[in-house]
């Protein structure tokens, strides 16, 4: 009977995971539909500042363009979604975590986007301009012809803005986990070298190789390294006074 009761439980949350799959890809298919609408002004308003500075784009297969209006379409698609996947993943997951845990879920989830945005920002007016400069005029001062085909340009930005968007979530997930009580202010200050090479690693590889991009990029991090240290600190305090109020009252 109890074997029984278990498969049922086991059938039941298999339905639900298959439902709230359905409804994150039924956003997704409508998402896709609004990313073709807007694909083409998204697509000017990307090129706009290259399109100013008289650079032209160019085709290397018949598939290119269609290929990037789809690309721009999924981009914009995954952002409409992004919202309903976090919200049912939360309905999903959240009776089977601790009271704790669940609040300390809830309250952060609204940052995790305002960061995602943040660092998106941060990375496309910021760092990409840079990356683009410096990779321009590396390619004069060797006495080519700048021909780029449009979906290597794209890729360029991709793989710079993506990556320091996700690295703005740090202040998030150290907050979360120290709610949690998995991270401590004094480990995060213990594996602070470690963590700085790491971070200027990061910053190394996603930037271009000259001296000035790499600290532009590295010196942020660092910030939201140490800022994430001293959330974690005031997350660790409120922990330690609720904790004694409530060694308090039991006695």
């Amino acid at each position: 009977m109890l074997n029984t009761e278990k498969d049922m439980s086991l059938v039941d949350h298999l339905t639900e995971l298959r439902r709230r799959l359905i409804i994150v890809i039924a956003v997704l298919f409508f998402g896709l539909i609004a990313g073709l609408l807007v694909a083409q002004p998204v697509y000017q308003y990307l090129v706009a500042a290259e399109t100013a500075r008289q650079l032209v784009f160019h085709v290397f297969s018949f598939w290119d363009g269609i290929g990037l209006y789809m690309k721009i379409a999924m981009v914009v698609a995954i952002a409409l979604t992004l919202p309903c996947a976090v919200y049912q993943l939360w309905a999903f997951v959240s009776p089977g975590l601790l009271p704790h845990e669940r609040r300390a879920a809830r309250r952060y989830i609204p940052f995790v986007f305002v960061m995602f945005l943040l660092g998106v920002l941060f990375a496309y007016y910021i760092i990409f301009p840079m990356a683009l400069a410096f990779t321009s005029q590396v390619t004069r001062s060797m006495g080519l012809e700048e021909t780029y085909g449009v979906v290597q340009y794209f890729t360029f930005m991709s793989n710079i803005v993506f990556p320091v968007a996700g690295l703005f979530e740090l202040p998030i997930i150290v907050m979360f986990l120290t709610t949690i009580r998995i991270l401590t202010p004094a480990l995060l200050s213990k594996i602070r070298k470690a963590a700085y090479f790491v971070l200027v690693f990061v910053a190394v590889v996603i930037t271009p190789p000259d001296f000035i991009s790499d600290t532009l990029v590295a010196i942020p991090l660092l910030i939201l390294y140490e800022l994430s240290v001293i959330l974690s600190k005031v997350v660790y305090r409120r922990q330690q006074r609720r904790d004694a109020e409530r060694l308090m009252e039991e006695i």
